[in-house]
């Protein structure tokens, strides 16, 4: 089968297309699936280039969705022809997090192999079912910004109608929890860069947009647009680069997600504002399996799709990674087969 592994030293110039073996049938509480498409996201993108260290040869890409083929002994939950979409913590049921979700030993195409392969035959409770009329590059892009997105606004912040919430940037979690924030009432403030995609972040529903390279100050004109109250919830993926200037937008009492570190792994934290604003910084990192199911179901009751930029084909994937890094892109970057 054909599969795109990663040669050390790694970076993009070292994914090769290659023929490997076949994985073969399922065994007990295993599950055959053809992947057809994955979706690209940041911490793809540092494993692709090395940043992230990883074995020699090891399939790329965390995300993946396709059809089972076949189910092993004891399996119930799948059968041959549903559609599927992998989990990022493999290992997490549910509950709240462990040590072991925090070190992507099992993390698919990092600690383990991914899913830029044609087949794979893995434990069942590494897959969960995609949603229904999902194309598979729709559900490809669950696994990991959708979750996370998901996780951040109704799992760690318990978002409510009439909240406000204030997202980064354009890419793929934030567009996804714009839709996700607009589809349970709550009104949404965005930034970028580029206000062509701000113009596009409004018809898809945010109340105000912001461009941060005209307004630097950017908190403050988030608290400006809420009448100086600052929002609820910040979707915080920049890093240290940009805190500070959440850390202003959020009102007393609020809750920042620290999801990205687009900007840096370091830096200065204004830990008086913090403290004066009494809110609360958590980071995270995508959910547990029993959220992604959560999230599936939301998806098919409230009727999101989800914003798909570009699509390439498995061999194109280095050139997709270099889409990718140049910021672009709005909403998600597939590659499917």
């Amino acid at each position: 089968m054909k599969a795109i592994t990663l040669q050390h030293p790694g970076g993009l110039d070292h994914l090769h297309l290659t023929d490997l073996a076949d994985p073969g049938q399922p065994g007990p509480g295993e599950i055959r699936v053809a992947i057809h498409a994955t979706s690209l996201n940041f911490h793809d993108l540092l494993v692709a280039k090395g940043a992230i260290p990883t074995a020699d040869g090891r399939v790329l890409m965390a995300d993946g969705a396709g059809v089972v083929e076949a189910v092993g002994a004891g399996v119930t939950e799948f059968k041959p022809g549903d559609h599927v979409v992998s989990g990022f913590f493999p290992q997490w049921p549910a509950g709240p997090a462990f040590q072991q979700v925090g070190d992507f030993a099992g993390t698919p195409g990092d600690g383990i192999d991914g899913f830029a392969a044609e087949y794979v035959v893995r434990p069942a409770t590494a897959f969960t079912l995609a949603p229904r009329g999902w194309s598979h590059a729709e559900a490809a892009t669950i696994t990991t910004a959708g979750l996370t997105a998901w996780r951040a606004l109704v799992g760690d912040a318990a978002l409510k109608a009439g909240d406000t919430v204030l997202t980064l940037g354009t890419g793929g979690v934030s567009i996804i929890a714009l839709q996700i924030a607009k589809a349970m009432g709550a009104q949404v403030i965005i930034t970028s860069s580029s206000d062509e995609k701000l113009a596009r972040a409004r018809d898809l529903g945010a109340d105000h947009g912001i461009n941060y390279r005209q307004r630097p100050d950017w908190g403050s004109a988030v608290r400006e647009l809420t009448a100086g109250r600052g929002v609820d919830h910040v979707i915080e993926l920049g890093g240290p680069g940009t805190l500070a200037q959440s850390i202003e937008a959020v009102r007393v009492g609020g809750h920042i997600s620290l999801i990205g570190v687009l900007t840096g792994r370091q830096g200065d934290v204004p830990t008086s504002l913090l403290m004066a604003r009494q809110a609360r910084l958590q980071g995270l990192i995508v959910g547990s399996r029993r959220q992604q199911q959560d999230y599936v179901a939301a998806l098919e009751q409230t009727g999101i799709r989800p914003v798909i930029d570009r699509s390439f084909a498995l061999h194109e994937l280095a050139e997709a990674f270099r889409f990718q890094e140049s910021g672009g892109h709005f909403g998600k970057v597939v590659v499917e087969w």
